[in-house]
């Protein structure tokens, strides 16, 4: 058995073929594919995070807008850039959103890929301190960020208070009990997995990782999560963690699947450089699905994850992306033992 969500990255154009022309077309037709995903039976609603572009941004209201209009599905990010974070503020909108949902965010993080400008960061009003590079700034804001979820009173209160507080040091508010087991940390290296295990976040590993060994991609992220497994036993976590991968998944039963996507996934895995680190992106999937299963019981980053993201094409709308899930779950999911 596995967790299965959908991962949208929010896409908006106004181009022909586009059912995606508008912020507003993205925001609102989110909120429907997460009530329909939940209505399908599916686990998750991921949304990614990106600055400068015509993608979802801010996440934190449209989490809560999703937390608002469903009751059972997980409600998550995959992923927040951390060099663009006030990690007190990030805080309260957090424990906010996660109040409106009925504790049911699942907040992955991350030191962020490439964006759409130079620095973006420093549009933002943050940059490296002394010694550190963003990446540094990054995990150094989502560790003020964890401490923060600890919900442990850390400011001296006023002594002329405009209402009255509790005794002791004051800690930021709303606060959602349990929210700080539900943080993820992105990882593309098995150093930074290994990094996030000690700190007790979950693994968020996706199609991207660092060329490590020159193997095939989903060896090397099934490498990566058994060494995150081995630092988290190391750590003396009380509790198991959890790990999740994303993939481009398509089933084709249709006319209009193999309109879309017939020419097959990336039946390959694919090597490029990203700011000056060897990377190895990892192949997509589609097939007719008794094809489509046996290529999917090869992978062996998908049998290591207990969580499975299928990453959707947004901008095809919400009936299309409904159907792309029900297909999974119907004609996919129930061979391979997912369901």
């Amino acid at each position: 058995m596995k967790t299965l969500g959908f991962l949208s990255f929010g896409h908006w154009a106004p181009e022909r073929g586009s059912a995606v022309r508008t912020a507003s077309d993205a925001l609102l037709q989110s909120i429907d594919l997460a009530v329909a995903a939940e209505d399908l039976g599916l686990d998750g609603a991921y949304f990614r995070v990106h600055h400068f572009a015509r993608q979802l941004a801010s996440p934190f209201p449209l989490l809560a807008a999703i937390g608002a209009k469903t009751s059972k599905i997980e409600i998550g990010t995959g992923v927040i850039d951390m060099r663009y974070e006030n990690p007190l503020y990030m805080a309260e909108d957090a424990g906010a959103a996660d109040l409106i949902a009925g504790g049911r965010l699942q907040l992955g993080l991350s030191r962020g890929s490439p964006e759409q400008v130079v620095d973006g960061w420093r549009h933002f009003g943050y940059q490296p301190a002394e010694g550190e590079d963003a990446s540094d700034m990054a995990r150094r804001h989502t560790e003020v960020f964890l401490q923060q979820l600890e919900g442990r009173g850390f400011a001296r209160p006023s002594p002329r208070p405009m209402f009255p507080n509790p005794p002791g040091l004051l800690r930021l508010e709303p606060h959602s009990e349990g929210l700080l087991e539900r943080i993820w940390w992105g990882s593309a290296s098995n150093a930074t997995a290994e990094w996030a295990a000690g700190l007790g976040m979950n693994l968020q590993s996706s199609t991207l990782k660092d060329d490590e060994t020159g193997e095939p991609f989903h060896i090397q992220q099934a490498r990566q999560i058994r060494a995150y497994r081995e630092a988290w036993k190391a750590a003396g976590h009380r509790r198991d963690p959890r790990v999740s991968v994303s993939r481009s998944i398509f089933a084709l039963t249709t006319d209009m699947d193999r309109m879309y996507f017939g020419r097959g996934g990336k039946d390959s895995d694919q090597i490029g450089m990203i700011e000056q680190t060897r990377s190895i992106f990892g192949r997509g999937y589609a097939d007719e699905p008794d094809r489509l299963i046996d290529q999917l019981r090869g992978d062996e980053a998908i049998a290591e994850a207990d969580t499975l993201l299928l990453t959707v094409p947004n901008m095809l709308g919400v009936d299309y992306n409904v159907h792309v899930i029900e297909t999974i779950l119907k004609d996919v999911a129930p061979a391979l033992g997912w369901r």
